[in-house]
């Protein structure tokens, strides 16, 4: 029932144009998120863009005092334990994830999607994670695992928990795939033909039903996020929930496609503080 109705409400806003207009493919990663600041600003003053990093609760005094106070004794601390100790176990070789993490795993979530020279291509953290994890003769995990490669990023993000998103966009190769994510998150899609902008763009502030919709600028920060209490989210799994939603068929976590999208999305939020492991509806 609910989805049907999140169907309709989306139907009767297709109609709306972008409010950016159209999407140059020359502006640099920095002058895109400037934009997007003077936009949402402009819209908002009275809200503070350092409070963006709460996503819509940023718009809504009372959900934030409610989001505070679950924070407080979050109902998902039994997982980040669990978590924890994935992180600690050894391999069968005896090393563990920080003794081929850079710098231990701490204070590295922020830097990353990052474009691998090398391999040419972006890779994510979960990538990273896989390749410590191969290096020391174990199985990859899947990327949409919620319960392995979803539940050890919980832990593993939240050793960065303050550190500021620098995701850095340097060459011709990084800037075609930022170009692909950012194409991606201005197209429109699906039978409802919705774009990622259309929401968190156009209509950030603004109600779904009973829900706020959350802005662009923050989303990266925060995540992954327990969605009613134990319910693990990490952002490609959030991007595969938003195609279904607009009635489209979603590229696969870990595809190009929506690693050039979260490279795109992340430097949005650069110079923001990161906060793993957050309470959402």
């Amino acid at each position: 029932m609910k989805q049907k109705i999140i169907m309709k409400l989306l139907t009767g806003m297709a109609g709306l144009g972008i409010a950016l207009g159209a999407v140059s493919a020359h502006a640099t990663p920095e002058s895109d998120r400037h934009d997007l600041v003077k936009y949402y600003t402009t819209k908002y003053p009275n809200v503070k863009i350092d409070d963006y990093v709460y996503g819509a609760l940023a718009f809504d005094a009372d959900s934030k005092a409610q989001y505070d106070a679950i924070m407080e004794f979050p109902p998902f601390d039994s997982d980040i334990q669990k978590s924890r100790k994935m992180f600690e176990t050894p391999f069968k070789n005896g090393k563990t994830y920080a003794d081929c993490l850079p710098n231990g795993g701490k204070q590295i979530a922020g830097n990353y999607p990052m474009f691998d020279e090398a391999k040419g291509k972006v890779v994510t953290l979960e990538d990273v994670v896989n390749d410590c994890r191969v290096s020391n003769g174990e199985e990859p995990y899947k990327y949409n695992d919620m319960k392995t490669m979803g539940l050890l990023q919980a832990y593993l993000r939240s050793l960065s928990d303050g550190m500021l998103m620098n995701v850095k966009v340097e060459g011709p190769k990084a800037t075609q795939a930022y170009e692909d994510g950012k194409k991606n998150f201005y197209s429109r899609k699906g039978q409802l033909n919705f774009a990622c902008a259309s929401c968190h763009v156009q209509n950030a502030g603004a109600r779904l039903r009973s829900e706020l919709i959350s802005p662009a600028i923050g989303q990266a920060v925060h995540w992954p996020v327990f969605r009613g209490g134990d319910n693990l989210f990490d952002i490609q799994r959030r991007y595969e929930g938003c195609y279904k939603s607009v009635r489209a068929i979603s590229p696969p976590q870990g595809s190009t496609t929506l690693n050039n999208l979260e490279y795109f999305h992340s430097a949005l939020s650069n110079g923001l503080p990161m906060k793993a492991n957050v309470f959402r509806k």
